[in-house]
């Protein structure tokens, strides 16, 4: 009976789509499944994301495994292009894409942002790139460093420099950072520490921190 009256995004039992809008089981749905392999490719796809399989394959002492790279089409263009990334990091940075970044600018900026400029995602090393330690979850693919958007009209928006701002460029940066907690693991900012001054840090791991 719930079919009949209530939208598929509320309803934690259909299938999670792209291109429907937030609802009230949009998060549970996501949670629930991006560990799935196959169900990730399969939104990731049907959302209209293109993307290719990364093949499994040690590198030192890291091993990102079941990663794709991001290819174009159906996501907001991402400088450098192709990304390598963990399924479940892809999954959450195209709902991130699409229901936080474009509906920031198009309020805060007065317009889309036609790319996302980002510091790499897989890197080999332990947090802070210290020698001794736990490795970070850039060794798994499994995070993104933003630095900056570039607007449909030209304009540059940068963590770095516009992050603390009181202006809209700044309001749309920290925007983006507090509704990347509904959709990422560790939001780390440059209210974080000083590590974080130039970028947004995303990523997929199991610790939970938004700031």
């Amino acid at each position: 009976m719930a079919n009949a009256w209530a939208p598929p995004q509320d309803l934690p039992w259909t299938p999670l789509r792209l291109d429907q809008p937030v609802g009230l089981a949009t998060v549970w749905k996501y949670r629930h499944m991006r560990n799935d392999p196959v169900l990730c490719r399969q939104v990731l796809a049907e959302g209209g994301v293109a993307l290719r399989d990364e093949p499994d394959r040690r590198a030192g002492r890291c091993m990102p495994f079941n990663s794709v790279r991001l290819e174009g089409p159906g996501l907001t263009p991402l400088k450098p292009a192709a990304p390598q990334m963990s399924c479940r990091l892809a999954l959450g940075y195209a709902l991130w894409d699409r229901h936080v970044l474009q509906p920031a600018a198009i309020g805060l900026l007065g317009g889309p942002v036609s790319e996302v400029a980002h510091l790499g995602t897989f890197a080999c090393r332990n947090l802070y790139n210290e020698v001794d330690g736990r490795l970070s979850e850039h060794a798994y693919a499994n995070a993104i460093d933003v630095a900056g958007f570039r607007t449909a009209s030209g304009e540059t928006v940068t963590v770095a420099k516009d992050f603390h701002a009181d202006d809209p460029a700044g309001r749309f940066l920290r925007a983006v950072r507090d509704g990347g907690c509904h959709w990422f693991g560790a939001v780390l900012s440059p209210d974080y520490n000083l590590e974080h001054h130039d970028h947004l840090h995303f990523d997929e791991g199991r610790n939970h921190i938004c700031r």
